[in-house]
């Protein structure tokens, strides 16, 4: 961490939001598609040094919803008839702010919490896929609904879940969504393991800053 005092939206590398909520907790409370996927400008990242400023990832997340919503709005309204459209969304960093400061409920990441809920009211699904344990559904639920968005479904992991790659857990809870006769239209995440292995539309990458962000 730089020097200097520690403010509730500066990044405390190493904390993981399943430490944060498990520590609130105890006191109370068809068809794999190619993926093109949005990234963030080289300068961005580069600006994660040992810190990240809750402003510029505010910023950089912005940049890229702004990219996603475009696209979004034309995508639902070209969706065929009887179609079922469906964004997947991690949660980590991506719907809720998970890594500046401690809070529960975790206030929801407004530029990914204005895309969601623009394809809520425009009748799209929202499904969220997260690499948290299953001990921590009922909170992360109860969070994602206080923070504003219509959850469809949510996707947590399972103790055999737990030992499986990240990445294939996740595209396989993608897998099952289109079982259920979704067209995700969009994949939203801050991890390459939240995108890779295809099963959307498109992907867009919200910044992690090689790995800062959980």
């Amino acid at each position: 961490m730089t020097s200097g005092s520690w403010t509730p939206w500066t990044r405390r590398i190493g904390m993981t939001a399943a430490v944060a909520i498990a520590a609130v907790t105890l006191t109370g409370p068809g068809t794999a598609q190619a993926a093109t996927t949005t990234t963030t400008s080289l300068a961005s990242v580069a600006a994660a040094a040992e810190d990240v400023g809750y402003a510029t990832w505010q910023q950089d997340c912005q940049a890229v919803m702004d990219q996603a919503l475009p696209y979004l709005k034309q995508r639902i309204a070209a969706a065929s008839t009887g179609e079922k459209p469906a964004i997947v969304f991690d949660i980590d960093n991506t719907t809720l702010e998970t890594d500046f400061g401690f809070s529960y409920p975790s206030p929801a990441n407004a530029p990914v919490l204005k895309v969601a809920q623009y394809a809520q009211d425009h009748g799209v699904a929202l499904f969220f896929v997260t690499a948290r344990p299953d001990i921590l559904k009922p909170v992360t639920q109860y969070n994602l609904t206080h923070a504003g968005y219509k959850v469809s479904g949510l996707y947590i992991r399972n103790l055999i879940d737990l030992f499986r790659n990240v990445a294939d857990y996740k595209t396989a809870q993608r897998v099952a969504i289109e079982a259920k006769g979704y067209t995700i239209i969009a994949n939203i995440g801050n991890s390459a393991t939240d995108l890779s292995g295809g099963h959307a539309e498109k992907t867009y990458k919200l910044p992690d800053y090689d790995g800062q962000l959980s």
